[in-house]
């Protein structure tokens, strides 16, 4: 999920369709690249699909009042008309660190205090308009990939505060007969010297651990593993305050672990839950070297503020949280809401259940709310974004397991998949294993237990550009390459042609600018879409369906943009229609059918093609050869002449009536001005229809085009 927050009609381009027949003149304004494309009409092999199940968008939590803002009737109207028929919900409390109370009505594990583990209610007594995130208390990580507000319990200098291990990772729960190791890490600025460190245990504390420092200053050096200190090997711990000499010697080090392998078992007084005793607790940590007087010489900084501690960062959080904890700026659409605003268009909806910050007991309770009220969900997603926050991959398959385990018996007709990875090209981080690839090892995990066929749908996020500046024209061309490659390593890494892939996010980048908001984002979108479900994807859900304003995060080089649909005005209500709208019409409304069985068609484009020129062809279930064609050129026009080819004979041309419709730099330009940025022209896709004898499509440079024909 991305960091983002997340005069209509001008004159229309003439459409040019040269003639053949008729002997058409030369484009104006100068001369074209030309272009042969041969579709292969007889071939049954193609991928299939129906647009009705395969296209969507996603809406997610924010800060607070801003459920209220995107669910209203004028947002809800704008949005559905992109005509993105399915609709997923995304879970921006699992990017927090947070646990997600999704009714407010609920139980307490401790009720008298009001605190501890919390299970929502499967029943309401009103309808649930909003719900939202609370703090985790035990949180063990200096940053997280939501607000971003919180910090690391383990350096915030107060030791009646501490970090604790997530208690269903422990063998007490799991029983799967596999250890499941626990870590924190201190990541220092640059290397510093270290023989010694100071571990103020909580309860339960470690009775076996390590001590460990990373090879290299760099995250994935080559070859980079993890070595254990001289004197880092520790057994019969006892808990308390310890501070141990690691080596006679000072090793220069930038990251730090400390490995633990066995627990205590030990709960703190009067505690009668299983979970007080399960996992690991830290109240503070500190590292350096040993001075003259015998005492820490720290160069752990310590303080209350993720800016201003030592960065940490944990194997995983227990979701123990109390009353208190709320977060104001952090909610989520209430599902009552978000099932009954009509953005579902009555198809069953993608709905999600925290994993990594929540309880097995919270998640079985909302699929009985959603089957209490008679919704339509038959795909849910298990967590977000583990890979992302540098989740152990066999930690989160263990988790995934023990919730399928805990939700099939309530909706077993239910398909349940995830890991709605943050890239599904993620890399271990800080991992001595040479083999780097999160999923291989996420995907191995489910092998080595013998269930893979408990990942029913295999679910990933898409923002192939983190730097979003430079040779844009350049970079959706190499998109291309980017989702080829990713297609390819999911098959080699055992994510086969029987578990379903989703997109449940796409995008330019999980970083705003103006690529966002201008051409470039309207290419991308019909490229990724083409190309993802012509590989044989399932679904794609687009993420910015509801409006927004122009940001720049942390690039001045990529100016100001959104991922959205359409801009927000002061009251945050859908105003101008932003290229992903108009591209998303362009689509639904003139390439595809509704519903229905889509067919691709094979497309073999002749020599000379050049690479900025994309076209995908489907058999529509209308019987009709519908074309999507996308010339990235930032300077050329593109004369594209298309001959159709059946299973016997030479490739003819493609005669009859055609309708055209085309979306470029004359329907659409952005101001780039700032936060005042926005579309000095939005006009949706010009449309026309003609007779002809030949079927050419002039392109000028970066525009899209779907055409229908015979």
């Amino acid at each position: 999920m991305p960091i983002s927050p997340r005069l209509r009609r001008h004159h229309l381009l003439p459409i040019l369709l040269g003639l053949a027949c008729l002997g058409a003149g030369p484009v104006l304004g100068g001369e074209s690249l030309p272009v042969s494309a041969v579709v292969h009409t007889d071939s049954t092999n193609g991928a299939r699909f129906d647009p009705a199940e395969a296209l969507g968008a996603g809406i997610d939590g924010g800060a607070g009042g801003a459920a209220g803002r995107l669910l209203t009737r004028h947002n809800v109207s704008a949005m559905r008309s992109a005509r993105l028929t399915r609709l997923t919900y995304r879970l921006r409390t699992e990017l927090g660190i947070e646990n997600w109370h999704w009714n407010p009505e609920g139980q307490w594990s401790d009720p008298a205090h009001q605190q501890g583990y919390w299970t929502s209610s499967d029943r309401a007594k009103k309808s649930i308009r909003v719900s939202w995130g609370y703090k985790l208390p035990r949180r063990g990580d200096t940053i997280d990939n939501a607000n971003d507000r919180d910090y690391s319990r383990l350096t915030d200098g107060d030791e009646t505060s501490f970090w604790k291990s997530n208690p269903y990772l422990d063998a007490a729960f799991l029983k799967d007969g596999r250890p499941h190791e626990q870590w924190l890490l201190l990541r220092f600025d640059n290397p510093v010297d270290i023989d010694a460190v100071r571990i103020a245990w909580g309860t339960p504390y470690a009775a076996a651990y390590k001590v460990q420092y990373w090879s290299s200053d760099n995250d994935y050096g080559p070859g980079a593993h993890w070595i254990t200190f001289d004197h880092g090997v520790l057994t019969g711990g006892k808990g308390g305050d310890v501070l141990l000499k690691l080596a006679e010697r000072p090793v220069s080090v930038k990251y730090l672990r400390v490995l633990l392998e066995q627990g205590s078992q030990t709960a703190p007084p009067g505690a009668r839950d299983w979970r007080d005793r399960a996992g690991f607790a830290v109240r503070e940590i500190g590292a350096g070297r040993i001075g003259p007087d015998g005492r820490l010489v720290d160069l752990v900084r310590h303080a209350a503020d993720k800016t201003g501690q030592t960065f940490t960062h944990v194997s995983s959080t227990d979701p123990w949280h109390r009353s208190i904890d709320r977060d104001p700026n952090l909610e989520q659409p209430g599902l009552d809401r978000v099932f009954r605003s009509g953005l579902g268009n009555g198809r069953p909806i993608l709905l999600p259940v925290g994993v990594l910050f929540d309880t097995p007991e919270n998640a079985a309770a909302a699929l009985r709310y959603v089957r209490w009220r008679r919704y339509p969900v038959t795909q849910v997603e298990l967590g977000e974004e583990p890979d992302g926050q540098f989740g152990n991959a066999d930690d989160y398959a263990a988790l995934y397991l023990a919730w399928v385990d805990r939700l099939r018996p309530i909706a077993s007709a239910i398909h349940f998949g995830g890991p709605s990875s943050q890239s599904a090209l993620s890399e271990t981080w800080l991992n001595s294993d040479p083999d780097r690839s999160w999923n291989r090892h996420f995907i191995r995990a489910l092998q080595d237990r013998g269930r893979l066929s408990d990942l029913q749908f295999y679910s990933f996020e898409f923002y192939p550009f983190d730097d979003i500046c430079g040779d844009i024209p350049a970079k959706l061309i190499e998109e291309d390459r980017l989702m080829e490659r990713l297609m390819a390593r999911l098959t080699a890494e055992g994510v086969g042609p029987d578990i379903p892939r989703i997109i449940t996010e796409y995008g330019f980048s999980a970083y705003s600018g103006r690529a966002m908001a201008e051409m470039p984002s309207a290419l991308l979108m019909a490229n990724i879409i083409g190309q993802f479900l012509n590989e044989r994807g399932s679904a794609a859900y687009l993420f910015g369906y509801g409006p927004n304003v122009p940001v720049n995060q942390n690039m001045a080089c990529a100016g100001y943009g959104n991922m959205a649909l359409h801009m927000a005005d002061r009251n945050g209500q859908a105003a101008t229609p932003l290229p992903s709208y108009h591209t998303a019409r362009l689509l639904t409304r003139d390439w595809l059918m509704s519903r229905g069985m889509h067919q691709f068609l094979p497309v073999e484009m002749k020599d000379g093609a050049d690479p900025a020129v994309r076209l995908f062809a489907i058999r529509r279930p209308d019987g009709k050869l519908g074309l999507m064609a996308i010339n990235r050129s930032p300077d050329r026009t593109v004369d594209l002449h298309v001959m159709a080819q059946g299973a016997h004979g030479a490739a003819r041309p493609i005669a009859g009536r055609v309708k055209l419709s085309l979306f470029g730099p004359d329907q659409y330009a952005w101001i780039d001005q700032g936060p005042a940025s926005r579309p000095a022209r939005s006009a949706p896709p010009a449309r026309t229809s003609a007779s002809m004898g030949d079927l050419n499509i002039v392109l000028k440079p970066m525009s899209l085009a779907a055409v229908i024909a015979p």
